[in-house]
């Protein structure tokens, strides 16, 4: 009698949710027209992304800071790249990254692509002095050769193909058939009483007035034309004050535009319980809270406990499958090193 109940309950709880606004995550991750994935440029692409002898140090790869073995960032506040040197910012999840139209916090990068090539001459992160240079280690290790020679053709070791070839490796990293997924597919059960009551009050709440789209990172736009949001948009709380919401400018800082200030790219939801600490100043190390600071400071609300338990819980929701991640053996350098000229 209490199981029927309990999924009586949870059939009108799902009733009041208007699936029309909710989608899945798409199993493939769109590809702009000039760089189509493929099997060889993936298997490059891993390699590159594994690979820590592009950095000036050779000790950091894009892995040290979205580590795809676990929750696609490195857990920290603020990314930390050569020399020990740190940044402003918290790395966001590479996981479901495809689903994002432009990458950083700011959008300054319009692709994948794009971005692959930022970290690598950032005096902060990777530390080369720019990515020709970068790319002339990559020369200096034949074993790489074959490889863009499957992935491009003959003669096609280049910083674009490269910067394609890691862009190929993101897009395989998505997280579809999560527990919602399954529920917008039909499965009703897919949810927990509590998951779909947290649903409900992400809604009826405002959260999905940012939060929507199969990402839950905002309205599906074209390649290029970021989705973003005012964070903080209620600047004189209590809780702007406590986690420093409002010193980083945001989007203001690549645009010279002050109603660009503390413009941010809207953020997925997918997989966010293994994504903390969070914000763009990754200041918030419980989840609980970020959703109490979310209502308050973007929508000016007071959740109770009761509410945010149950927000945290749908969210847990949105955390899918991973797909299983060998680690690639790098070609080396026989009875030499690149690091230690």
């Amino acid at each position: 009698m209490k199981l029927k109940y309990a999924v009586l309950l949870t059939m009108i709880l799902a009733a009041q949710v208007n699936a029309a606004e909710w989608r899945a995550l798409p199993e493939v991750a769109p590809a702009p027209d000039d760089n189509p994935t493929t099997e060889a440029k993936v298997e490059l692409g891993k390699m590159l992304y594994m690979d820590p002898r592009f950095s000036s140090t050779g000790t950091v790869s894009c892995n040290s800071c979205h580590n795809v073995m676990e929750g696609g960032d490195d857990s920290r506040s603020v990314s930390m790249g050569v020399h020990g040197k740190t940044g402003g910012r918290n790395a966001p999840t590479v996981w479901n990254s495809a689903f994002h139209s432009v990458q950083f916090w700011d959008g300054r990068a319009a692709l994948l692509e794009d971005q692959a090539k930022g970290p690598v001459a950032n005096p902060v992160e990777m530390g080369m002095e720019d990515v020709e240079t970068a790319m002339d280690r990559v020369r200096k290790i034949p074993g790489y050769k074959p490889y863009f020679d499957k992935a491009f053709g003959e003669d096609s070791m280049t910083v674009e193909n490269a910067a394609k070839a890691v862009a190929a490796f993101e897009r395989t990293l998505i997280t579809p058939n999560s527990a919602f997924d399954l529920y917008v597919k039909g499965d009703k059960q897919a949810l927990s009483e509590q998951q779909v009551r947290g649903l409900n009050k992400f809604e009826s709440n405002g959260c999905s007035s940012c939060h929507s789209g199969a990402a839950f990172n905002g309205p599906q736009t074209k390649l290029g034309e970021g989705f973003y949001a005012k964070f903080p948009t209620f600047g004189d709380g209590a809780y702007v004050t406590k986690y420093q919401l409002a010193e980083d400018k945001g989007r203001e800082s690549v645009t010279g535009d002050k109603a660009d200030a503390n413009m941010f790219r809207v953020s997925t939801l997918r997989n966010i319980t293994d994504t903390s600490p969070y914000f763009h100043n990754g200041s918030v190390n419980d989840l609980g809270e970020a959703v109490r600071v979310m209502a308050k400071t973007q929508l000016n609300k007071d959740l109770s406990d009761a509410d945010a338990d149950d927000i945290v819980a749908f969210l847990g929701a949105l955390t899918g499958p991973y797909p299983e991640i060998t680690m690639p053996r790098l070609p080396a350098t026989a009875g030499t090193s690149i690091i230690a000229e």
